[in-house]
């Protein structure tokens, strides 16, 4: 059942995203009256084909990786007469950089859309509040304590968790020293300054939260399940929603932290729970799947907390937004997370990151059935994400993708004449280079996440 939502997950977010970059091309070549022969999602055999007025064939190909719009050019094939004034070569330079830089501006507006209506809808998010932090770890170095709530970080307002979040990790790329104004438990306002200058450069795949000892404030919580899921080592143990676990192994529990503690140092190993289920006392043996996580190895049951309302109440805070407050918030959102991206890239390039971060189709495919699994507001975050990085990636400046023709397009505009084609042709062996390079370099990741869990 999860290899069948992840396979559906990842081909709809590959179906969506492809469909909104090459209907940018093809709906702004349209308008600079150019025709479009064929609209294609996908590479390779034709699976589907129909014919669509002014003759463009919409087809859906066998290869799911990408797409394209193919548009009447005489460099490509002859041109019949009547036709001429409708090749994308007998364009302006100017109409043809739009036709090239449309396909990553729609990846971008796509996630505003997405972002907006998501603020419009409103979202509970987890508040600010930060749990005790480990001894010797920046944030107890900076004075934080449990119960204090972040509400800005060097001046800019925080309203939940994941805001924090985001601000903490941008600056421990850039090494920053922030800010940050906390109300403390006793609702005492002052000001802390948390050094992430060592954290610069930190390999990304690592909580970094919680190597900084930022974790969020959690409630004691009593050692009850909320949901259990599908296909877990919780479920074929036996355990169900509403089970109070009692004791492991004949230790006493008395909250869902020494269930967690209990569970994760016994991977792959039977444990034994008592549990009281409809006033009864039951044995039952639950044996922990292993996960490897920043090198150490864990156990998990796929189990999660029953939470009182009071709890949520406490801990999460609902956020909504006016339409035009909405749109400012998505489009400072994914200009944010456009700028952090290419930011990662040219750490990457200058050796500061750990080329590790760059994931292929299996990890993409992974996170989409995550995501799905999550909920609809998971997945549709994570189509914002992944349609944003589609943009980026699209507008870097290497021939074979829509940045290198932007970059031939502003030669052109220089020297006053195109590029020659021995230079194209070049440069087209360049950018198929770089980008099996790139190709390589994911695939390796992801062999190397999928073997290592």
């Amino acid at each position: 059942m999860n290899l069948l939502l992840t396979t559906l997950a990842f081909i709809v977010a590959l179906g969506v995203l492809i469909v909104v970059h090459e209907y940018g091309h093809y709906l702004i070549a349209r308008l600079c009256g150019v025709k479009v022969l064929r609209f294609s999602v996908g590479f390779g055999r034709p699976l589907l084909t129909r014919r669509g007025r002014d003759g463009t064939d919409w087809v859906i190909a066998a290869v799911p990786f990408g797409g394209y719009v193919k548009m009447l050019d005489e460099r490509e094939a002859p041109v019949a007469a009547q036709d001429l004034p409708r090749a994308f070569n007998r364009k302006s330079v100017w109409r043809r950089t739009a036709i090239v830089a449309a396909g990553p501006v729609a990846n971008f507006l796509f996630a505003i859309a997405v972002y907006a209506g998501l603020f419009m809808y409103g979202l509970p998010e987890a508040r600010p509040v930060i749990g005790s932090p480990p001894a010797a770890s920046a944030a107890a170095d900076a004075g934080l304590r449990a119960g204090d709530t972040i509400v800005a970080v060097n001046g800019e307002a925080i309203a939940t968790w994941q805001q924090l979040r985001w601000r903490v990790l941008k600056g421990a790329l850039q090494g920053e020293q922030l800010r940050l104004e906390r109300v403390s438990a006793q609702r005492h306002l002052s000001d802390v300054v948390l050094d992430l200058r060592r954290f610069a450069g930190t390999d990304a795949e690592r909580d970094l939260m919680a190597a900084i000892g930022l974790q969020l404030y959690r409630p004691p919580l009593d050692p009850v399940l909320g949901q259990v899921e599908a296909d877990s080592p919780a479920e074929h143990g036996g355990l169900r929603s509403g089970d109070r676990i009692l004791r492991i192994d004949g230790r006493t529990i008395d909250y869902w932290s020494e269930l967690v503690a209990a569970v994760r140092a016994g991977p792959e190993r039977a444990l034994r729970f008592t549990i009281l289920r409809d006033g009864h006392e039951q044995q039952l043996s639950v044996t922990p799947e292993a996960r490897e996580i920043d090198g150490q190895r864990i156990g998990r049951i796929g189990a999660a907390p029953y939470v009182p309302p009071t709890h949520a109440e406490r801990i999460l805070v609902r956020t909504q937004y006016s339409v035009v407050e909405a749109v400012g918030l998505a489009a400072d959102k994914t200009l944010d997370i456009a700028v952090f991206s290419l930011r990662m890239l040219g750490k990457m390039l200058l050796g500061e990151v750990s080329w590790k971060h760059l994931s292929g189709p299996v990890t993409i495919a992974d996170y989409a059935g995550q995501s799905a699994q999550a909920g609809w507001i998971s997945y549709l975050t994570f189509l914002a994400l992944i349609s944003i990085s589609l943009g980026v990636l699209n507008l870097l400046p290497i021939p074979l993708l829509d940045g290198g023709h932007l970059m031939y397009y502003a030669l052109e505009v220089i020297k006053g004449s195109p590029v020659s084609d021995r230079v194209m042709e070049l440069g087209q062996r360049v950018g198929l280079t770089l980008l099996l390079i790139m190709m390589a370099f994911a695939f390796y990741n992801d062999i190397n996440r999928l073997f290592s869990g």
